[in-house]
């Protein structure tokens, strides 16, 4: 089996007869992956919730995740500038490919009801983002820790110019579209 990284060597060769691609530094190529969780509230009542959450992101990504914080006040949420209130992890070079191996070929596969990820999730700047609703689909996530299940948001940055050649170059690299 391909491991994205080999797929997005190949998808030159694909992209290059379909947009007219000069070089290879004119084809889409993968910047980097942005994972965040937001725990907003459940920090009040737990503050352990953060620490717990940036452990499991830990294990899943192979990378330390930090913690973020409040960029502004806001009275109605009871959240100060500073609060922590999320959990982010961006990710680069072999970690980001091993990353997305195993999000494309374990997790996603892995969730409830299956049947592809909508092409319109990918944004008219060539990126795209996904939701994952549990963190348990990933396997180093371990039964017992069930009880503190998060979801968490996945970005995949490229640098491709618009929607049509960063669909394409999802297509060619294995991310599974309806």
């Amino acid at each position: 089996m391909k491991t994205v990284k080999q797929k997005e060597k190949e998808s030159y060769e694909v992209l290059k007869e379909k947009f007219g691609y000069k070089n290879r530094l004119a084809a889409p190529r993968l910047a980097k992956v942005s994972i965040n969780v937001g725990t907003g509230s459940g920090m009040k009542k737990d503050k352990h919730r953060n620490e717990l959450v940036m452990d499991r992101i830990s294990k899943i990504t192979g990378q330390k995740a930090s913690i973020r914080g409040a960029k502004q006040s806001i009275a109605s949420f009871k959240i100060r500038q500073g609060d922590q209130v999320g959990v982010s992890v961006t990710l680069r070079g072999l970690q980001m490919y091993s990353f997305l191996d195993k999000l494309f070929n374990i997790a996603i596969p892995r969730t409830k009801d299956f049947r592809g990820l909508d092409v319109k999730s990918v944004d008219n700047i060539g990126n795209i983002t996904l939701a994952v609703k549990e963190h348990t689909i990933f396997p180093e996530a371990t039964d017992e820790e069930l009880k503190d299940v998060f979801s968490f948001a996945i970005t995949i940055v490229t640098t491709s110019k618009n929607k049509a050649e960063a669909t394409e170059f999802f297509r060619c690299i294995g991310v599974p579209f309806k």
